[in-house]
């Protein structure tokens, strides 16, 4: 298992959820954090927590459904003059559930395809160069398993492209030092996935970050977090072929 200790790593949507339990456990291997959100106060308490542990962190805002605030997100993570290894691009949305899907608005595929797709291949864009130039980089974007539900038509679609940029992006990367993976974090109880679903958030930890602790080797793949549920981090790695 990769040690990542000091490595800085930029984790979309840390304020709750899956993205915050991951903010922690990325804190726990010894990590620096660059933590995003809709506004820092959102993260403010994280950051604190983090800092007084003798974590490095900083917080950022960008609403990702505005690709022009990702772009001066970008801009502000330059900024701070640290090098970004690992990118965790776990913000998302669901946007609607249409029993009537036939009437699906189109605005369900615009605002999935900018918040689910476009922002974090923008966020994949920034730092890829830089990680290859570097020779180490890990980036594990966050998809779903949602197949065959015309009700959540612009979620899935929007996360079926981003597997798609994924799998096409990590073709390029042998050799480099740089590995792109996905994870799909299962149904889980978060304010996307609503109260009913059968999954604790924490069930999703190790697997959603299990793929910045492989070797560059493992590269397109998908992590089905709930298959690494009760592991520890090394051995939900260990189990990785």
């Amino acid at each position: 298992m990769l040690d990542l200790k000091g490595k800085w790593v930029l984790i979309t949507g840390a304020s709750r959820g899956i993205g915050r339990l991951a903010a922690k456990a990325m804190a726990e291997q010894g990590c620096n954090l660059i933590l995003q959100s809709r506004d820092t106060s959102h993260t403010a308490s994280l950051e604190e927590e983090f800092t007084a542990s003798g974590i490095k962190c900083h917080s950022v805002a960008a609403d990702l459904g505005d690709i022009s605030s990702v772009m001066t997100m970008l801009e502000k993570i330059d900024s701070l003059g640290v090098d970004v290894d690992i990118v965790l691009n776990n913000a998302g949305l669901q946007i609607a559930y249409r029993t009537d899907y036939y009437k699906t608005p189109a605005d369900d595929y615009t605002v999935s395809f900018n918040i689910n797709t476009i922002a974090p291949a923008m966020i994949c864009y920034h730092f890829l160069p830089k990680m290859t130039e570097r020779g180490f980089g890990r980036i594990v974007n966050t998809t779903s398993g949602i197949d065959k539900e015309p009700e959540q038509a612009g979620y899935s679609a929007a996360k079926a492209a981003l597997d798609k940029i994924t799998k096409d992006m990590a073709s390029r990367l042998s050799g480099t030092g740089v590995a792109m993976n996905l994870t799909d974090p299962g149904w889980c109880r978060t304010d996307l996935g609503g109260p009913n679903a059968p999954n604790a958030p924490e069930s999703a930890i190790p697997g959603v970050i299990v793929g910045a602790f492989v070797d560059d080797s493992i590269n397109g793949q998908i992590f089905h977090a709930q298959d690494f549920a009760g592991m520890t981090l090394e051995e939900a790695v260990n189990s990785i072929k």
